[in-house]
């Protein structure tokens, strides 16, 4: 009687614990029209990590994204075709971001972004580049579309990236 009593309170304890458990907040909103889902990211939120989730979670495996926003943090890359090597430069100052926009793909599996990004100083000059990281201060909206299919992408060692692998989807 005692192993019973002592199952059913582990059970009830573990049944309360769980039904208690906070759900972690969402990094955005979003509403979905079609294939396409508008995104509103949470301010002071990283970019990057958001739509990775993001598409993570809906389980885009190739598209595109677009978007407008304002950060105060921002790392940059440049591709050195020299070096086979990234550059980043990290900025910390206010921003508006004139553009982002880029495509969604597979690497081994998960979700891989590629995004450029054009933004705009206080004294209207710009940066662009490869976006590594940004981190909203401001709104963040994105527009996302879901082509609906797995597109994935390879290591090319004589670029030093990773490319799009269409060869296998076009094999006879």
């Amino acid at each position: 009687m005692k192993r019973f009593s002592l199952f059913i309170l582990l059970f009830a304890g573990l049944f309360f614990i769980s039904a208690n458990a906070q759900k972690q907040p969402s990094m955005y909103i979003y509403k979905q029209m079609g294939n396409r889902y508008v995104v509103s990211i949470n301010n002071h939120e990283e970019i990057v990590k958001a739509l990775v989730s993001f598409c993570h979670e809906m389980k885009i495996e190739s598209g595109v994204i677009s978007g407008i926003g304002a950060i105060n943090e921002l790392t940059l890359r440049f591709f050195n075709p020299d070096t086979k090597r990234y550059e980043d430069k990290t900025f910390h100052e206010q921003m508006e971001i004139a553009n982002l926009t880029g495509n969604i793909s597979t690497l081994d599996g998960k979700v891989y972004l590629h995004l450029h990004i054009t933004v705009g100083r206080r004294d209207c000059s710009a940066l662009a580049g490869h976006l590594l990281a940004a981190t909203l201060s401001g709104a963040g909206e994105f527009v996302v579309e879901d082509y609906g299919e797995q597109v994935s992408r390879v290591y090319n060692p004589d670029l030093g990236l990773n490319v799009y692998d269409l060869e296998k989807y076009n094999e006879h």
